[in-house]
């Protein structure tokens, strides 16, 4: 974790920011999850941190890269380490039941072939991506059997 944290702290100081106690909770939190979590389910693993500042620390960490926010219109948007940090580019499966967000990657063949697409229609409407999310939403096995 060392070099973890040494990148939020350059991440940090090249945007003016401090590499708080708060942010390095936070950063852990996220970090040891392992996949993306509500500002509810960090401040249930990191009881001690306040509310406010969970969503004050989280914007500045979305703003400098170091944190990915999923808003998917419901109540809480979910939060993962940022591409910068994990090197590991992936999309996400969203149950619409239980609000549950998994990550996951799709075969090489199939990201160079969305990336083509993506590319491709950029280009035909003049629009410079930076980057692609591909959420696929739906029901997941769980909650499927539940209501099955």
């Amino acid at each position: 974790m060392p070099e973890f944290h040494e990148i939020v702290l350059q991440r940090l100081r090249a945007d003016g920011q401090r590499y708080t106690s708060g942010r390095r909770r936070i950063m852990h939190t996220l970090a040891e999850a392992g996949r993306p979590l509500t500002i509810p389910m960090i401040l249930a693993r990191e009881p001690a941190l306040a509310q406010s500042s969970v969503y004050r620390n989280l914007a500045v960490l979305e703003q400098v890269g170091l944190v990915s926010r999923i808003s998917l219109g419901d109540e809480h948007a979910h939060y993962e380490l940022g591409e910068a940090l994990t090197d590991h580019h992936h999309h996400h499966l969203v149950c619409r039941a239980c609000g549950r967000v998994s990550d996951v990657d799709l075969p090489d063949a199939a990201e160079r072939g969305l990336d083509r697409a993506v590319h491709d229609i950029a280009e035909r409407l003049s629009f410079v991506v930076e980057s692609h999310r591909f959420d696929l939403v739906g029901v997941c096995g769980d909650c499927a059997a539940s209501v099955g």
